[in-house]
C-alpha cells in the first residue's frame, strides 16, 4: 500500500511538473501567411503620443488595419465610426489599429481633437508602401485591410467605409 502511494505521489509530481512548464510557457503565434502582413508586423511606428511600438504586438489577433491622413475627407469622416465600432468589437478580441499617413503633428493634433480610441501610428509614406503591399495600388486614402489571426488577408476596401457591411464581412469570419 505505502509503494502505490509513493508511486502515485511520483507521477503527481511529474504530472504537475509537465502542467506548470505548458501552463507557463508563452505562446509565439506563427508567422503570418501574407508576405504583406509579416511586413506589417515587422513594422515599429510611433503612435500619437511619441512612443514607438512594434506592430507584431498583435500578431494572432483579428485586425481591422485603415490606412488614412488628416486630410483625407472620407478617412475623417469615417472615423468616429471606426471608434464607435471598436468598442462594439473589444469584446471579440478584435482590434482596429490606425495607420497615418501624414506628418506627426497632424497626426496628434487630429488625435487630440477628435479623442479616438484605437491606436493611431504614425507611419508616413511608409505607410503608402504598406498599404501598397496590401493591394492598395491606387494608394488611394482610406484603405482598410482586415487581418485574419493567422496572418493572412481576409478582406480589403478602398474607399470609404460601409460600416453595414463591414459590419457582415467580420461576422461571416
Amino acid at each position: 500500500m505505502k509503494r502505490n502511494v509513493f508511486l502515485f505521489g511520483i507521477f503527481a509530481l511529474v504530472f504537475a511538473g509537465i502542467g506548470i512548464y505548458f501552463g507557463n510557457r508563452h505562446h509565439t503565434p506563427a508567422a503570418p501567411e501574407s508576405p504583406a502582413v509579416a511586413t506589417f508586423f515587422a513594422q515599429q511606428l510611433e503612435d500619437a503620443d511619441g512612443k514607438m511600438h512594434t506592430l507584431s504586438q498583435w500578431q494572432g489577433k483579428t485586425l481591422i488595419v485603415n490606412f488614412w491622413a488628416t486630410w483625407c475627407a472620407p478617412c475623417v469622416e469615417e472615423m468616429p465610426e471606426l471608434t464607435a465600432l471598436q468598442t462594439e468589437l473589444a469584446p471579440h478580441g478584435i482590434q482596429i489599429l490606425g495607420v497615418g499617413i501624414d506628418n506627426p503633428t497632424n497626426i496628434r493634433e487630429f488625435a487630440a481633437k477628435y479623442k479616438i480610441t484605437y491606436p493611431l501610428y504614425i507611419a508616413g509614406m511608409t505607410g503608402s508602401e504598406l498599404s501598397r503591399q496590401f493591394g492598395n495600388q491606387a494608394g488611394g486614402l482610406p484603405f482598410t485591410v482586415i487581418i485574419g489571426p493567422n496572418g493572412d488577408i481576409k478582406k480589403t476596401y478602398l474607399g470609404r467605409l460601409k460600416m453595414e457591411q463591414l459590419r457582415a464581412d467580420i461576422h461571416s469570419l
